[in-house]
């Protein structure tokens, strides 16, 4: 795994983790237990809980995480009541003997009226392993759970959720707070389990150093620190060229946005290839941005557009296609025939993607690099299916896209994630101030300044995805509120999104 990635595991990884620390490094599984039920109480603690603790408890060991969690925080003095879904003689293992050391009564089958005056409410029901739709009795739980009003914390996951994907099938407990043991997991970071999560606090439990690696990885600050730095013998051609090819009446400024985030980015040269009746828009509005006149369409781009649109590529060290391009039916057969004819490293983004609309393999016809950049309703087009089902499998179904264009997909959102088919970054820095018209466009052409300094395209797409994130949050901070921040807002912040260090809190 990249060094710069922080460690998510599935839940297999974490099964691996635990075999590992138990049959190769001699560690007792009941010490792993005893460890990870201790910081749920001590968690627990820090809630100041006003009334009762109660425990609810599946039949696996995260049941017997809880059941270590009730007997320390009653050490700690706390009234607390362990209540069991499943009768006692259906546990086995460590989960068994920890439930031999508490004392627990079954929940039955009002569960609403048992937790009602709680004072926190720990969630013990599934851990790690769990995948697919809850049964009864763990059904009715977790909706019980939901309806109490009390904080709940959840050991490890969120009921519900499954660890590997992030993916919900039915009812899923909405956790406060979550104490994940070891290290995150990919469900504590993809929508819609991170909405599952609430608060999220790693706890050590005692795994050695030297565990196998995690299966994907949060994208960690170590990652802005690639990019190749400007020195005195730097020109504005060895700091990278960027190409922007979009434009059409009445969307002028998403291929604007781009090229101006390009050369914020660290870009050194930046040449939007537009309309020619577009063109002097463009020559007006951004002094700083080279501009080549395409003849084609009128206020659009057109078949007869491919040969100038191809040739202001031909010095580019990267470069992106379709902000603002519109969705004349011209203008999206030029995108699917240049598009394999361009050398450089290619940012594909908005109706560029819808270009290829059910037809993603023919990017598989490109030599260079390609980074698709979809929100989950452009990836729904690209995979001809309901944004809503996106959505739903948002890791699976940006790993299929990957593996069916031979690029690297980068699934938009609060989570966005970045994989090649097998490499998997995830966003886990939460910006909400992006969540305005013309952030996408920013987005690509910061991307496309790293591919063109020379970062290697999946550490490209990674950095863009986090200084993007990092410059949201730079932006909403110095408007004032999240509400307020507007895409060129967040230009002015990409400075800050790169640099090294703490991000805006």
């Amino acid at each position: 795994m990249e060094p710069w990635l922080e460690p998510l595991y599935d839940a297999e990884g974490m099964r691996a983790v635990d075999r590992w620390a138990i049959e190769e490094r001699g560690v007792p599984s009941l010490e792993l237990m005893e460890a990870a039920g201790r910081a749920v109480a001590e968690a627990v603690a820090g809630l100041y809980p006003d009334g009762p603790v109660r425990v609810v408890c599946g039949k696996g060991n995260n049941a017997g995480d809880g059941f270590v969690a009730a007997r320390h925080l009653r050490g700690m003095g706390f009234e607390v009541e362990v209540l069991l879904l499943w009768p006692a003689e259906e546990l086995g293992g460590d989960a068994a003997v920890n439930l031999g050391r508490v004392e627990a009564t079954l929940a039955g089958e009002d569960l609403t009226a048992r937790l009602d005056g709680s004072g926190a409410v720990v969630d013990a029901i599934f851990g790690t392993g769990f995948a697919g739709e809850p049964r009864e009795p763990a059904a009715a739980a977790i909706e019980a759970i939901g309806r109490c009003g009390a904080p709940v914390l959840a050991c490890d996951i969120a009921s519900g959720v499954d660890a590997s994907s992030g993916e919900v099938a039915g009812a899923a407990v909405a956790a406060d707070l979550t104490v994940s043991f070891h290290a995150a997991k990919l469900g504590h970071r993809v929508a819609p389990g991170k909405w599952h999560c609430g608060e999220l606090r790693v706890a050590p439990i005692g795994i050695p150093d030297g565990a196998p690696a995690a299966a994907a990885g949060s994208i960690g600050d170590a990652v802005l620190a690639l990019a190749p730095r400007r020195g005195p013998r730097s020109t504005k051609f060895s700091s990278g060229q960027v190409t922007i090819a979009g434009g059409s009446r009445g969307l002028t400024g998403a291929v604007r946005m781009s090229s101006l985030a390009a050369i914020r980015a660290g870009a050194g040269y930046a040449t939007v290839a537009v309309p020619a009746d577009l063109e002097l828009v463009f020559e007006l509005s951004q002094p700083e941005v080279m501009s080549a006149a395409c003849p084609g369409g009128a206020g659009c781009l057109a078949p007869t557009s491919l040969k100038p649109v191809r040739r202001a590529f031909e010095r580019a060290a990267a470069g992106v296609l379709g902000p603002g391009l519109g969705r004349d039916p011209g203008s999206l057969e030029l995108a699917r025939e240049v598009a394999p004819q361009i050398g450089c490293p290619l940012v594909i983004d908005a109706d560029g993607l819808n270009a290829f609309a059910g037809a993603l393999d023919r990017l598989r016809e490109r030599d260079a690099p390609t980074v698709l950049t979809p929100h989950s309703g452009e990836l729904g087009r690209l995979l001809d299916r309901d944004w809503r089902e996106v959505d739903a499998h948002r890791l699976d179904a940006a790993r299929e896209a990957a593996a069916a264009s031979g690029a690297i997909v980068v699934l938009k959102g609060d989570d966005t994630i970045v994989t090649d088919g097998d490499r998997v970054a995830v966003n886990a820095l939460s910006a909400p101030g992006l969540a305005t018209a013309g952030s996408g466009d920013v987005l690509s052409g910061v991307a496309a300044a790293l591919l063109a300094r020379g970062l290697e395209p999946f550490a490209a797409a990674s950095a863009a995805v986090l200084a993007h994130a990092r410059a949201g949050r730079d932006a909403a901070a110095r408007v004032g509120a999240a509400e307020a921040v507007i895409a060129t807002d967040v230009i002015d912040s990409i400075p800050a999104g790169m640099r090294s260090g703490p991000a805006v809190e």
